[in-house]
């Protein structure tokens, strides 16, 4: 047995099913106040439901991208997925946007503009679409 192991909590199995309220109302908050940018951040999930938003360190973003260092989300363990805004309101994933779920992260949500409570759309690590309920 190592004398220094890393628990890791991102497990592969687990499957996140629900958001909490809070968290979607900081999501849009955050993007709201990002405006005309788009908002960027990582997801922590507490068992199966999504339960806080993590600050990116080096995240930058402009009206198209919000850009970050895959490595600062990676090497945090509890990080479950990503969060990012669309400002043009459309809330489909991009090409790059495809290549950030597939490296990081098993579930990712893309808020659109207006940047209300039914304004965002959740995707696995494929890019397909998936349900998460609110709590």
């Amino acid at each position: 047995m190592p004398m220094f192991s890393r628990r890791r909590t991102r497990r592969a199995g687990m499957v996140i099913r629900s958001i909490r309220l809070q968290v979607l109302e900081s999501v849009m908050d955050a993007a709201r106040s990002s405006l005309p940018n788009e908002f960027a951040a990582g997801l922590r999930a507490s068992g199966d439901t999504i339960v806080e938003l993590t600050i990116i360190p080096g995240t930058k973003s402009n009206f198209h991208s919000a850009n970050f260092n895959y490595h600062g989300i990676l090497g945090d363990f509890s990080t479950i997925g990503t969060v990012h805004s669309h400002p043009s309101g459309v809330r489909l994933p991009s090409v790059p946007d495809l290549r950030l779920f597939s490296a990081v992260g098993r579930v990712h949500i893309i808020a659109g503009f207006p940047f209300d409570l039914t304004s965002w759309t959740a995707y696995d690590k494929t890019g397909s679409q998936i349900t998460l309920s609110v709590v």
